[in-house]
């Protein structure tokens, strides 16, 4: 997502990264109690997986997470006006790409006055599952978090 994000700045494309919560709690990293301990933990999660980007971190009841539908791993696109024009219950930096380039296309040939109408679609798209660094991810935040895990999803 970094990298999408430098790629396409130049083209007025912004990019922030919503920290929201950590979404399965360990002895590392548990379930905030504190705003202040919320914002180390943003931070060493920008330390840990070199997020470059710019971080905003939600509020300790997770309001802003809750409004754009509580999923552990959105990414939403908005237009400069605000609206929004691409929703993902998972970010993929595939999908994430794809459709920036497709709504620079759209401005393009607006540009060239090329008369559009909005309509809405809906596609399944696909992600790589990487198990091995999803555990690495739950090993981060503790033994609790990999043993809750297992216990849940087996």
């Amino acid at each position: 997502m970094n990298a999408i994000a430098e790629r396409y700045a130049d083209a007025g494309v912004g990019s922030i990264f919503l920290y929201t919560n950590e979404a399965h709690p360990g002895e590392n990293y548990p379930h905030h109690t504190s705003m202040e301990q919320k914002l180390r933990h943003a931070a060493a999660l920008r330390d840990v997986l070199g997020v470059s980007r710019q971080i905003l971190v939600d509020s300790l009841d997770g309001a802003c997470h809750r409004a754009y539908g509580s999923m552990p791993n959105m990414t939403w696109i908005f237009n400069q006006a605000g609206t929004p024009i691409y929703k993902s219950d998972w970010s993929d930096s595939h999908s994430v790409e794809n459709a920036v380039q497709y709504f620079l296309q759209v401005l393009d040939r607006r540009r060239n006055r090329e008369r559009m109408a909005p309509f809405r679609v809906e596609r399944l798209d696909y992600r790589i599952q990487d198990q091995t660094q999803f555990y690495a991810g739950l090993e981060r935040n503790g033994p609790k978090a990999v043993t809750e895990f297992r216990e849940a999803f087996g």
